[in-house]
């Protein structure tokens, strides 16, 4: 079954807001999904309605050797939330330089998850390179980089098309390779928002896969605890046109079909 990971190169992009409402959609789509926080900020979990008084983990709990299967949070939105846990920052060092070192700690459990039927496994990984995200960079079948429609994005996009965004050596190129782009905060009305998406279209072609506009109505949910789920209209429509498109990229699973295929065929409502 399909791994998801949602990353991106700096923070405050909107990343966990993308990577919750992907998780809820799949699930209303009739999908299994099994949501996996990487980022310490440990942020995901409020997304999706966990109370921040449980603080326990799966990524914390790695070095104890717990199972996978005890760490799981159901949540009102049909995902199974595995949360990063309650960490200071001494111990996220500890544990991305152990993952780095012994990938199979969370590569293992993660290959059983992967084993489970009719399920999507969705990774929220922290901002930039981390060790979690690394060990588990074999596994993933979809990189989804989250950007903002910015100046700051328009520097980044030619290392994006280039595939030099996760660095050099094999293993990043081959990882880049499986990556599309969504910008997030899209606003026509502003001219640089607008120089980005036209700039990101033409360096990316089919790898930009989607955009979600600026919508206040975001902010305002999540204040709410809720997502957008139901609302047909700007940023929540935009959140359900990408949550199709995701799903048609993803790898049909069969046996024969080797890890990692995506359909760029498929993509009729974001093209390049």
């Amino acid at each position: 079954m399909p791994l998801i990971a949602f990353a991106s190169p700096k923070g405050g992009v909107g990343k966990t807001t993308v990577t919750a409402h992907m998780a809820a959609l799949f699930a209303r789509r009739g999908r299994r999904v099994i949501a996996i926080d990487l980022d310490p900020q440990n942020a995901l979990r409020l997304h999706l309605g966990v109370p921040m008084r449980e603080e326990g983990g799966f990524v914390t709990s790695l070095r104890e050797g717990r199972p996978w299967r005890e760490c799981l949070l159901p949540t009102r939105f049909g995902v199974e939330m595995l949360p990063f846990g309650a960490a200071d920052p001494l111990r996220v060092m500890e544990l991305s330089h152990e993952l780095l070192t012994q990938p199979a700690r969370i590569a293992d459990p993660v290959r059983e998850m992967l084993a489970e039927p009719d399920t999507i496994v969705v990774v929220d990984s922290p901002p930039g390179p981390s060790g979690p995200l690394a060990a588990l960079t074999p596994l993933v079948d979809l990189m989804v980089l989250v950007l903002l429609a910015d100046g700051g994005s328009a520097a980044i996009i030619p290392h994006v098309a280039g595939n030099r965004f996760l660095g050099r050596g094999t293993l990043a190129s081959r990882m880049a390779d499986r990556a599309v782009v969504v910008l997030n905060q899209l606003d026509e009305a502003e001219p640089l928002s607008d120089a980005v998406w036209n700039m990101a279209q033409q360096a990316l072609g089919k790898r930009l896969v989607g955009a979600v506009c600026r919508d206040q109505a975001i902010a305002e949910a999540l204040a709410d605890k809720r997502l957008l789920l139901e609302e047909d209209a700007g940023a929540a429509e935009d959140l359900q046109v990408l949550a199709d498109t995701l799903l048609r990229l993803l790898p049909e699973p069969r046996q024969d079909k080797p890890r990692g295929g995506r359909n760029f065929s498929a993509l009729n409502d974001w093209g390049g």
